[in-house]
């Protein structure tokens, strides 16, 4: 099987999405990106329309005794996304699944405050969005971001990323008014697949791509 067609880095991923973004949904307000690894090319993007960039977080909600198993997730004011698949597969029942959505909503909210450092919330009335990842397995942070802003007064919701999984990203088409996407690969395996650098971003390194959003 040859090799597939990878980004080098976030850094690079970010610019050639801004100027898809640039391209098929030029009348973009704000971006929206989904920490921490969405900054890097929240930043690009935001940078390629000359708009303002913020965060929009969410955290997953883990499966009993398997955390890194997501059955959901939630966003920071308790949207949140259930993975009716996962939770039967997990054993979870609806006891444990809002008691950890309590639990993850109040870790999104803390996120969303720390990365601000004080900022207010943007206004998003009225306003085109871009919600910005670096790429989407089952996608279940974007998912409950997404319903985040579908409960918002925001105008129009546009979903930008680099690459996902074909059947997640038909998926997501139904939850945003726009998807841009620059790859759908049928041999998906996981995000991390499709970039020659994909290092963990750090809270500093994350939140220092919002300095310029002061």
């Amino acid at each position: 099987m040859p090799e597939p067609d990878r980004f080098k880095d976030r850094a690079e991923a970010g610019e050639r999405l801004g100027d898809a973004v640039r391209e098929q949904e030029p009348d973009i307000d704000i971006v929206l990106a989904i920490p921490r690894g969405g900054l890097p090319l929240g930043r690009a993007v935001a940078d390629a329309l000359d708009v303002l960039l913020d965060v929009v977080v969410a955290s997953k909600i883990g499966a009993p005794g398997n955390p890194e198993y997501a059955i959901g997730a939630v966003a920071s004011d308790g949207s949140v996304w259930r993975n009716e698949k996962a939770v039967r597969a997990s054993g979870s029942d609806d006891a444990y699944f809002e008691r950890e959505r309590e639990t993850e909503a109040k870790k999104a909210r803390q996120k969303a405050d720390r990365y601000r450092e004080g900022r207010p919330a943007p206004d998003l009335a009225g306003k085109t969005v871009a919600v910005v990842d670096d790429g989407v397995a089952t996608g279940s942070t974007v998912r409950a971001c997404l319903q985040k802003l579908q409960r918002s007064d925001a105008g129009r919701i546009v979903l930008a990323i680099p690459v996902g999984s074909p059947e997640t990203v038909r998926e997501l088409q139904g939850m945003a008014d726009a998807v841009v996407c620059l790859r759908t690969p049928t041999e998906f395996r996981g995000v991390g697949q499709f970039y020659h650098r994909f290092e963990q971003v750090t809270d500093d390194e994350a939140m220092a791509y919002l300095e310029s959003a002061e």
